[in-house]
């Protein structure tokens, strides 16, 4: 899907994204510590169910499990040389996950390391990564690009920058901010709104970090400040953690959905949920679509 495409896909729609992936991963019996691309090329009908399931409740785009399928992540687990099999394999089971008339987005997010334009070396090494990755997700087939759950301003930059180097396919870009809409590593999701729609982004918005009931001043500064479909993904509330250490979170389908309005009335027009949401929560805000 190139940019006009997706400019005509989204507009005047308020299309429905998917939820979360790892925590219903972990539900189904993905263990703690492991390399999440890994397990499930070696457990593919966890994540076929997951699609088809986020696909019957009324998404209109998944992420492919690509999340850490970049070379430095990789190289934690001696994989850094599998990117372009790993990437392309796993969008092919997305694929086969929601056939026709779902768009397949490919997935990829923060080194989880500031990302510092002083430092040349660094920089360029972080653009090598996302580049390589970008290629894989192009030629294994995704539809588009989801860049997600970015911490600062340049790693965005980085991430767009290498992408755009490659075509004109289209690409979406959330970070994960504070409550006021500050980033955790630099800068803000309104900075990055204004610097990544000038080098070629398509969509940007938040993801994760934060309930939906926090983000209405967020998601409504968002939408004043440009001219991009604004995305809205947050977590089902703000954790706890039980005793077990295992994230539950607060929100239920149905409140989640009320809180998801008021973000559709600010302005989101791309909607979803990320850590704790599941397909339930998808089919509880299909009455939003329009």
């Amino acid at each position: 899907m190139n940019r006009t495409e997706f400019q005509n896909w989204t507009k005047h729609h308020i299309r429905l994204m998917d939820g979360a992936t790892g925590s219903n991963l972990m539900k189904a019996g993905m263990p703690r510590g492991v390399c999440t691309e890994q397990w499930v090329l070696e457990h593919p009908d966890a994540i076929l169910a997951l699609q088809s399931a986020y696909k019957a409740a009324g998404s209109d785009m998944v992420y492919a499990p690509t999340f850490c399928a970049n070379r430095i992540a990789l190289s934690g687990y001696g994989l850094q040389d599998d990117v372009s099999r790993m990437n392309r394999e796993l969008v092919a089971l997305s694929k086969k996950a929601v056939g026709s008339g779902v768009l397949v987005a490919g997935d990829m997010t923060t080194t989880g390391k500031p990302a510092d334009p002083e430092d040349s070396d660094g920089y360029q090494q972080l653009l090598d990564a996302y580049r390589e990755q970008a290629e894989a997700l192009i030629s294994g087939g995704a539809d588009l690009i989801g860049v997600e759950t970015m911490m600062g301003v340049n790693e965005c930059v980085a991430a767009i920058e290498a992408i755009r180097s490659l075509g004109d396919i289209a690409v979406i870009c959330t970070l994960s901010v504070q409550s006021d809409g500050k980033c955790y590593f630099d800068g803000s999701v309104f900075e990055a709104a204004e610097i990544l729609e000038a080098l070629g982004a398509d969509a940007i918005g938040v993801n994760c970090s934060t309930g939906p009931d926090q983000l209405e001043s967020v998601i409504r500064t968002l939408k004043n400040t440009c001219s991009l479909p604004v995305i809205a993904k947050p977590n089902a509330g703000m954790p706890k953690i039980s005793d077990s250490g295992e994230a539950v979170y607060s929100m239920e389908a149905g409140e989640f959905a009320q809180h998801m309005e008021r973000l559709v009335e600010a302005g989101a027009s791309l909607i979803g949920g990320c850590c704790g949401t599941t397909p339930e929560f998808i089919e509880a805000l299909r009455g939003l679509k329009r």
